[in-house]
C-alpha cells in the first residue's frame, strides 16, 4: 500500500512539472515588447552619419540630426523629423546633394522619401525645387508626382512631376507648366 501511494505522489509530480514545462515557451520577442507601446521607437539616435559603399566605393552618404527606428513594426522604417542631407555620388564621384526637412527610409522597399523643402543640387549646378521627392536606392532613381521646379543653364522649367536618374543624366519635367516664348 505505501508503494501505490508513493507510486501515485511520483506520477502527480512528474504530470505538474510536465504541465508546467510545456505551459512555458521561451518568446524572446515579447519579453522585449514588455514596457514598450507599439507606437514607439525600438531606438532613437542622434547626430546620423551613414555611408553606402557598392563594391568598396562610396555610393551614397545620409547625415542627420536625430533617427527613430520602426525597425520593430511589420512594414518597418527609419523616420528622420529634422531633415536630411543625402549626398549620392557618380562613377567619377561627382556629387549630387539633395536635402529635406523630413525623411522617411522604407527599410523593405529601400525607397527614401524626402519631403518639405526638398533642394537637390548637381555638380553641373543645376538645381531642382519640390516638396517632396523619393529616392529608389535599388534602381537610383529620383521621383515625384507632386509639382516640381528645374532649373538648368539658362533655364527654369516646373511641372507637375520630376523624373530622373540619380546624376540628372536623364532628368524630366513632367507635365511642363509655364510661359514659353516661340520663335516663328
Amino acid at each position: 500500500m505505501q508503494k501505490h501511494k508513493l507510486h501515485i505522489i511520483k506520477n502527480t509530480v512528474i504530470a505538474f512539472a510536465m504541465t508546467l514545462f510545456f505551459a512555458c515557451k521561451s518568446n524572446l520577442k515579447d519579453v522585449k515588447q514588455i514596457g514598450m507601446s507599439a507606437n514607439d521607437p525600438v531606438g532613437v539616435s542622434d547626430s546620423i552619419n551613414l555611408k553606402y559603399t557598392d563594391s568598396g566605393r562610396l555610393s551614397a552618404n545620409l547625415i542627420s540630426p536625430k533617427m527613430y527606428d520602426y525597425s520593430n513594426r511589420a512594414f518597418s522604417y527609419s523616420e528622420f523629423p529634422e531633415g536630411v542631407i543625402l549626398h549620392l555620388y557618380d562613377k567619377n564621384d561627382a556629387k549630387t546633394t539633395i536635402i529635406s526637412d523630413y525623411a522617411i527610409i522604407y527599410n523593405n522597399t529601400d525607397l527614401i522619401d524626402l519631403r518639405g523643402n526638398v533642394i537637390a543640387a548637381t555638380p553641373t549646378n543645376d538645381s531642382l525645387f519640390a516638396e517632396q521627392l523619393y529616392y529608389d536606392q535599388t534602381k537610383e532613381w529620383l521621383f515625384t508626382n507632386l509639382p516640381a521646379t528645374y532649373r538648368s543653364k539658362g533655364y527654369v522649367t516646373s511641372g507637375r512631376g520630376f523624373d530622373s536618374d540619380k546624376d540628372f543624366k536623364k532628368a524630366e519635367i513632367l507635365g511642363v507648366t509655364g510661359q514659353f516664348a516661340v520663335q516663328e
